[in-house]
């Protein structure tokens, strides 16, 4: 049992208007330059923009860990207790275990500093908003590395995303993932469910595996992918399936950051150039490199077409992951 004060009496820090009580500031969270858990909390700060702007009115999955990222890892989907009254929720239901969670909606940068003063590292946001939680305003396309495959692979089809995209008509905003892999956001129209925005993934991702087939799959079963094959996940659209945000830390012991970088970045910019050591003074340069996605909504009907004629050509159609094995 550690001692009173052995972390480090609490501070008490005023955001935005709301006071936030920082306990156990003191307490070493990644242990590779032991950075601490304030060190956690005034990454946020330095970031608020850009995270407050990835998760603003998203239901909020949490990934807490309360001894440090060398820890045990908590999924936390409802609000955790001993919320002060200003920390906004959205409710959600989950058919699979029959019961619902109130998940943390942020609103503001307040929302995300008591959540890191409650341990939280990773915020994993739905791709849906509190006005209509079962239509999605963004696909998110994942470059997801089996264990073998390479980093150069990664950049490479982050490339043929894009070119895809731009003979698409559909303005794509990459980031790192904070681990081995790239995100690439594209902001729709939210006219459409969980399973087509699913379906409209995959008919992207089969084109993707179309231009790289020697790198690229869309093989549903692990079992049925290569150590070296790179796997476009559609998954991570399917309702109730999350990955961590732009900004958000990840709870590795450098303390990496899932970070937003431009187009002409893709071949020098490395997961491990961004930590919550170096990502303030980048955003401090040039703000939120997110901050546009917005202004760029995408029709995903092409897509839509695409899949039907994948269909009747014969293609399989994998099944709907069930909802995350995380309960309520």
């Amino acid at each position: 049992m550690s001692r009173k004060g052995e972390f480090g009496e609490p501070v008490v820090l005023d955001v935005d208007g709301f006071d936030v009580r920082v306990s156990s500031p003191e307490r070493v969270y990644f242990s590779a330059r032991g950075e601490t858990k304030l060190d956690l909390v005034r990454y946020y700060l330095a970031v608020g923009p850009g995270i407050v702007g990835a998760l603003r009115e998203r239901p909020c999955m949490l990934h807490r860990f309360p001894d440090g990222a060398s820890g045990k890892k908590v999924h936390q989907k409802r609000l955790p207790r001993g919320a002060p009254p200003w920390v906004e929720t959205v409710r959600l239901h989950f058919p699979r275990w029959g019961l619902h969670a109130d998940e943390l909606c942020v609103t503001r940068l307040a929302d995300v500093i008591w959540a890191a003063q409650m341990s939280t590292v990773e915020y994993h946001p739905w791709n849906s908003r509190r006005a209509d939680t079962e239509k999605p305003d963004e696909w998110r396309i994942d470059i997801d590395p089996m264990p073998k495959a390479s980093y150069a692979a990664v950049r490479r089809t982050a490339h043929v995303v894009h070119e895809i995209l731009d003979e698409l008509g559909a303005v794509g905003w990459p980031k790192t993932s904070g681990g081995a892999g790239m995100h690439v956001y594209v902001r729709i129209a939210p006219d459409h469910g969980f399973a087509d925005v699913r379906r409209a993934a995959l008919a992207f991702a089969r084109e993707v595996e179309r231009r790289l087939p020697q790198e690229v799959t869309t093989a549903w079963w692990r079992k049925d992918r290569s150590p070296s094959d790179i796997f476009v996940d559609y998954n991570q659209n399917a309702r109730d399936h999350t990955i961590a945000s732009a900004y958000s830390v990840r709870g590795v012991q450098t303390g990496r950051v899932s970070t937003p970088i431009r187009w002409d970045e893709v071949d020098d910019a490395s997961p491990e150039d961004f930590t919550i050591a170096t990502v303030p003074t980048r955003f401090a340069a040039l703000g939120d490199l997110h901050a546009g996605i917005d202004d760029s909504v995408f029709d995903i009907t092409p897509l839509l077409e695409w899949a039907e004629r994948d269909e009747h050509g014969g293609a399989e159609t994998p099944p709907e992951p069930d909802e995350d094995s995380t309960r309520p």
